[in-house]
């Protein structure tokens, strides 16, 4: 179910990645052609950004996507590769996934009640739902190396 969940969670942030490009076009058509702009839609472009780059963790990490040292890792057998990949989701990516949830709800929560908005004049309300994106992020990361700790435990053991 966690990684049903995950892959629709990719699905959704490649939907607002390619709004974020339309967004950006548009932006910079209205900018550069008319003169013309706005603050709200420049702020607008950096939210769907802090999506996409927010998001985009778990699934790159359910796709096995994410940066490693391959120049090690890629002559390694499958049961080595299925125990550092074990070891890795749970000795750096999960511990690090919760210390980010617990200083994040802080952050978020000071953001709540200061009803924090943007300083620009005709920015955006609501800064503290931008922010509430990193915990929850870290959840889904958090989920995901669960699930790959669990899938390459499986895979040392069976190897």
């Amino acid at each position: 179910m966690i990684d049903k969940g995950i892959k629709y969670l990719g699905y959704l942030t490649a939907f607002i990645l390619g709004l974020l490009v339309l967004l950006v076009v548009y932006d910079a058509t209205v900018r550069y052609l008319f003169s013309g702009g706005s603050i709200a839609l420049q702020e607008l472009e950096w939210h769907f950004f802090d999506l996409v780059i927010l998001f985009g963790i778990a699934y790159t990490l359910r796709e096995d996507a994410h940066v490693r040292v391959d120049i090690f890792y890629a002559s390694f057998s499958d049961k080595t590769k299925a125990l550092i990949n074990t070891i890795s989701s749970l000795f750096f990516i999960l511990p690090f996934s919760i210390l980010i949830i617990y200083i994040g709800l802080d952050f978020v929560s000071q953001s709540f009640i200061q009803d924090e908005c943007s300083s620009n004049p005709g920015g955006l309300d609501y800064r503290f739902l931008v922010k509430s994106l990193m915990p929850l992020s870290f959840i889904f990361l958090a989920l995901q190396a669960m699930v790959d700790a669990k899938t390459n435990f499986y895979m040392w053991k069976s190897l």
